[in-house]
């Protein structure tokens, strides 16, 4: 009975953290700054982003406002980097965040943390128009310059 009773509380606490609170998908009905997550089966232009110690290249594009863009990240550096499409006001945010969990795992479709040498995709979709930076959030990557800017037009 102990064990089955051990079970039950571990399973109920594991449904509770994992279900929105509404009952909803909350990534369905989520609204990004800088638009929204793209149709992979869509055609869109590809960008690489190389993501080294406190840089981005390139570290400025321009899109059209409606275009979809298929961001192919690549990490060159010698250690851990983030690419994570916001305006700068939410980046600086999170940077906050970030400073008090570094080890932060990102589960949002416009961001994703590589290791050196590993790469990762994002098709994303500018639907605003206005000016949003890519930044690297681990403590101090930010400070030092880490940060890329889309001008969508």
């Amino acid at each position: 009975m102990k064990n089955m009773t051990t079970t039950t509380l571990a399973l109920t606490a594991l449904v509770t953290l994992a279900w929105p609170a509404n009952g909803h998908d909350k990534s369905a009905h989520e609204s990004y700054s800088a638009g929204e997550p793209g149709n992979p089966k869509k055609r869109s232009r590809t960008i690489e982003v190389k993501m080294s110690e406190m840089e981005y290249n390139p570290s400025r594009i321009e899109v059209k406002r409606g275009e979809q863009i298929r961001f192919v990240i690549r990490n060159v550096g010698k250690e851990d980097h983030e690419f994570l499409l916001a305006t700068t006001e939410e980046n600086l945010k999170h940077a906050e965040d970030m400073k008090k969990n570094p080890h932060m795992e990102h589960d949002d479709p416009n961001g994703v943390r590589l290791k050196p040498s590993k790469s990762a995709e994002i098709v994303w979709k500018f639907t605003k128009a206005g000016t949003f930076e890519y930044s690297c959030l681990i403590p101090d990557h930010r400070d030092y310059g880490m940060i890329g800017k889309v001008t969508v037009k």
